[in-house]
């Protein structure tokens, strides 16, 4: 009797446990996601730069998975993330242009639309606690603010910091302007820290974007000058820094195993930073503007040191996030993200037979895995050796606060050689990841293979907005001859 009273007492402690790994199987994850700001393919030591330390994000990638062929959509700001936001396309969502306090009415008044159906209203409904800390840039109008889109809380500047006036939400009150920039990166992790901390009993999505280093760069006392390669590597070595604090709250208060982290960045780099050898930089259609570093932790559920080398996109963080915490996207709209945990996870294949890249409102590129059509002519920067450019939002002790040690057109962070820019050029990413050689001459039928599909892509795009003033009108009278 003895041993099978203890044969009883063995089956109920395994039935216990089984049911207490079902019951952590189904309690829903906890999402951080990390977007860093005009941070480059080749800006961390995991992609191989030769001099800037990031040992927490290549601990991060260490401990994950690595993707080496992840993309933005748009090689700018706010369609990039309204794309993460949505899981669409930028002409799908109504985002193909930055909002900017100080420009134009039409851009000072543009947000995300509000049809449109944002990651923290899903996880709101779900009931999830929201956090939103950083760069906004859906809209800075109150009706497009974050907290008006599904965030419980906002901490922020609510567009780019270099656009005027530079000043600090919380919630929607203004409680700092004008800023100070070289305290960012801290606030913003210690704003995070304190979210979590609060709903460390879960679940939580935290979404972080960083406003470094996009320009104009700062950071504290204690990295300002202390890197050796410059202002850009302070910066991004207490961006790394104020990662790993997070990191290491998720860690001290037992939420490993219960938190999938994203980190990533909305578009390619300016000037100071690395594209890791690809052509071009921010805001143009080659690789340097497209490609961006995604890396992914999730204890237990991503295996360490996996790396994938299948093409990828940010509306698909926005399906990934959703499909882990059990969550349905929305049924009455095109989706165009799709779930890659498999490529964070296995060796599986792309679930895009294409990706595509956008420039303003067209489409402007196709790519497989291997081949890159460019539809439309590509542009470079536009600078002469050693030349001197004057921003006109650079910092100026008074409106914006930050070092005046900013980059210039000679630290451009990607190639400018190569084959003249052309439309219906390709290239052979597989073999010439730098776009130097166009072949399509030598290849007209896998020109005419990704033609088509942008074709096909570019149905559901809206025609561009009619060029407004005399220039406008010329190009009317010009196109109708």
């Amino acid at each position: 009797m003895k041993k099978t009273g203890n044969g009883l007492k063995w089956g109920f402690v395994a039935a216990a446990l089984a049911l207490a790994v079902s019951a952590a199987a189904a309690t829903p994850p906890n999402v951080v996601i990390i977007l860093a700001d005009d941070l480059g393919y080749g800006d961390l030591a995991c992609y191989g730069h030769p001099k800037f330390k990031t040992p927490c994000l290549d601990r991060m990638a260490a401990e994950g998975a690595r993707l080496t062929q992840f993309n933005a959509p748009m090689p700018y700001c706010a369609p990039s993330r309204a794309s993460l936001m949505t899981g669409r396309y930028p002409f799908r969502c109504g985002m193909t242009n930055n909002p900017t306090p100080d420009a134009t009415p039409e851009l000072d008044k543009l947000g995300l639309p509000l049809t449109e159906i944002t990651l923290a209203q899903l996880f709101k409904q779900a009931g999830y606690a929201t956090c939103c800390i950083g760069k906004w840039h859906l809209g800075h109008q109150p009706e497009f603010l974050p907290t008006r889109r599904g965030f419980d809380e906002y901490l922020g500047i609510p567009y780019s910091n270099d656009m005027r006036p530079v000043h600090l939400l919380d919630g929607e009150r203004v409680v700092e302007y004008p800023v100070v920039q070289a305290t960012l990166t801290k606030r913003y992790t210690r704003r995070a820290i304190e979210f979590v901390e609060r709903h460390k009993d879960g679940p939580f999505f935290l979404y972080l974007p960083h406003a470094m280093p996009h320009k104009p760069l700062a950071c504290t006392e204690e990295f300002y000058k202390k890197s050796g390669d410059g202002l850009y590597a302070d910066v991004i070595a207490e961006l790394d820094n104020q990662i790993g604090e997070l990191a290491a709250t998720l860690k001290r208060l037992g939420l490993d195993e219960k938190t999938l982290v994203i980190f990533s960045s909305d578009n390619g780099p300016w000037f100071g930073g690395s594209t890791g050898g690809l052509r071009g930089m921010k805001g143009g259609p080659w690789e340097g503007g497209y490609r961006v570093p995604c890396i992914a932790r999730w204890p237990g559920r991503i295996p360490v040191g996996h790396v994938s080398h299948a093409p990828a996109v940010m509306m698909d963080l926005f399906a990934t996030v959703l499909k882990a915490a059990g969550i349905e996207p929305p049924r009455d709209r095109v989706v165009d993200g799709r779930d890659i945990m498999p490529l964070f996870t296995s060796d599986a294949k792309s679930p895009h037979e294409v990706v595509f890249g956008m420039v303003g409102p067209r489409l402007d590129t196709v790519r497989d895995e291997r081949w890159k059509l460019h539809v439309l002519l590509a542009h470079d920067w536009k600078s002469k050796p050693g030349e001197r450019w004057i921003d006109p939002r650079g910092p100026d002790g008074v409106t914006i606060l930050a070092p005046y040690e900013q980059y210039q057109p000679i630290d451009h962070p990607g190639l400018r050689t190569g084959d003249a820019p052309a439309a219906m050029a390709l290239f052979d990413l597989q073999n010439d990841p730098g776009e130097q050689h166009n072949v399509a001459d030598q290849h007209p039928e896998i020109v005419a293979h990704l033609k088509g599909l942008y074709d096909q892509m570019n149905k559901d795009v809206p025609p561009p907005p009619a060029p407004k003033g005399k220039a406008g009108a010329a190009k009317r009278a010009a196109g109708a001859k």
